[in-house]
């Protein structure tokens, strides 16, 4: 059997497969989990595995640095160790892999519907790949082109300063850096945690009145998720600060994508994962991502022809841990 993990801040989701004797793969069992009901990895996969069941090999996808075949998880309290895991679960073959690299394979082996273009300008070249990933942390990754095939090549990009480009932004930054005095990343602002970011910047400088249906605090345990809550009144525009606090959102977003595909010069397109997207997909759709994606002086002729394809297919971490080993 084929074991197959997907580990994030939020929620793990682990496949158990079996392969077909035409090398197609068959999910038996898979299951989501939510991580921090956890103290430990091996408490999930204790809970998820089968007795005796034979594992022939296992990947996860795992929202941190992998430094070693280790990986202490960014979002999480937990230290995965794949020499650890292969004495587990008896078999050699381990593989640790960031989320963004996981992801970055998986979109190999999406089917098109499962992508939306985004820049209506693109056009499709052979090259480089960047993927980028908004969720409960902002995951950048790249996919190496050797003439070919790609290569996965993780990064923790998304750790990266936050560089304004508006004086809105300069306003922004000022304002994170009291808030966040060692560093501000561009992951404090395109991530969940940037909506309440924003949307408290926006408040402070009286861009409009707070809205009430807002709660002051973020409360997953009673079911209050005060980022959801900010982009689903923003996208629907039924309050002005929420709608402003999405726009400036997807400004950010499409900037920081923009960076990622001029550093790793992805001229063969560029992927956005993650949960946020296909969210407040009609505000990715309305031009301002890709607007603000192109806008970078003298490479915006560059990127003007750049694919720009948004996953719609939560699975793609997965599916990338999956087809590892292949």
């Amino acid at each position: 059997m084929i074991l197959a993990g997907d580990i994030g801040g939020t929620k793990t989701v682990l496949a158990l497969l079996s392969k077909e004797a035409d090398g197609t793969r068959s999910v038996q069992y898979e299951q989501a989990f939510a991580s921090l009901a956890y103290p430990e990895f091996e408490d999930i996969l204790k809970e998820f595995l089968p007795i005796d069941v034979n594992i022939s090999s296992a990947c996860f996808g795992v929202a941190g640095p992998v430094v070693n075949q280790r990986c202490q998880t960014t979002n999480l309290p937990w230290l995965l160790d794949a020499e650890r895991l292969k004495a587990q679960l008896g078999t050699e073959k381990v593989k640790l892999l960031n989320d963004l690299e996981a992801m970055a394979l998986g979109m190999l082996f999406l089917p098109e519907d499962d992508l939306l273009e985004l820049n209506p300008n693109a056009q499709e070249l052979p090259g480089n790949i960047a993927v980028i990933a908004a969720g409960t942390g902002l995951g950048e990754a790249i996919l190496y082109w050797d003439g070919n095939q790609h290569h996965p090549i993780a990064t923790e990009g998304g750790h990266c300063d936050f560089a304004p480009q508006t004086e809105q932004q300069d306003a922004l930054l000022a304002y994170l850096r009291n808030k966040y005095p060692e560093h501000v990343s561009c992951e404090r602002l395109v991530s969940g945690m940037g909506f309440s970011n924003i949307y408290d910047f926006l408040c402070e400088h009286d861009f409009a009145t707070a809205c009430l249906a807002v709660p002051e605090v973020n409360d997953i345990d009673n079911g209050i998720d005060r980022n959801a809550v900010i982009s689903r009144l923003g996208v629907s525009g039924e309050d002005a600060l929420c709608a402003e606090a999405v726009r400036l959102f997807v400004e950010l977003y499409g900037a920081e994508a923009g960076n990622l595909a001029l550093k790793a010069l992805a001229i063969g397109g560029v992927f956005i994962g993650g949960g946020i997207g296909p969210k407040i997909l009609p505000m990715m759709q309305d031009g301002k991502f890709i607007s603000a994606f192109k806008a970078k002086g003298r490479f915006a002729g560059l990127l003007d022809k750049v694919s720009v394809k948004l996953s719609l297919n939560a699975r793609t971490p997965l599916i990338g841990a999956i087809n590892y080993f292949a």
